[in-house]
């Protein structure tokens, strides 16, 4: 499975950005699938995830409310919407699939400007 992310990039304090993933399998199923985070000096967090059913989503504490996860089950994307965004917000996101072994895309920055 190939994780290709698109979006990112520099933000406004106060604006709203979009990060994509798309994933290129073999027609594997995609059980869970969402992004995860780190920063320098720090290990990489979930930040949301989408269940396989379509029903459970899980958040990290501190996004709830500001970042909203999507995912398209026949198109095999999944999208993080990020608005307001807080200093913690800053670093490289990781798409994340899950199909029995976990996959990793190559991570996309996103960067606050104040």
């Amino acid at each position: 499975v190939q994780l290709v992310e698109s979006g990112g990039g520099l933000v406004q304090a106060g604006g709203s950005l979009n990060v994509s993933c798309v994933a290129f399998d073999d027609g594997s199923m995609v059980y869970d699938m969402g992004w995860y985070r780190q920063s320098p000096g720090k290990g990489r967090e979930a930040v949301a995830i989408s269940g396989w059913d379509g029903e459970r989503i899980i958040y990290l504490d501190s996004v709830k409310g500001r970042l909203t996860i999507s995912r398209d089950f026949t198109k095999k994307t999944v999208h993080l919407q990020m608005n307001s965004p807080k200093p913690e917000d800053p670093a490289t996101y990781y798409c994340y699939a899950d199909t029995s072994t976990r996959h990793w895309g190559q991570g996309i920055q996103v960067t606050v400007s104040s």
